[in-house]
């Protein structure tokens, strides 16, 4: 049981630090967005997040 849970931690622990190598290691890293409205690629197929597919669809009455 001990032997278990000493080695989730440390896989725990080996995942987080893997995550962290670009904050820690890179001057000014930080996490790239996530959000829809930031990717480029989404933009440039037209793909917008569900708030503002919502938005347009009420200003052009065709929200149901």
């Amino acid at each position: 049981m001990t032997e278990t849970l000493l080695l989730s931690v440390l896989i725990i622990a080996i995942a987080i630090a893997l995550l962290c190598v670009k904050l820690l290691f890179k001057k000014g890293g930080e996490f790239s967005s996530q959000h829809i409205h930031d990717s480029k690629t989404m933009k440039e197929r037209g793909i917008h997040c569900v708030m503002e597919q919502d938005r347009e669809a009420r200003s052009k009455g065709k929200a149901f």
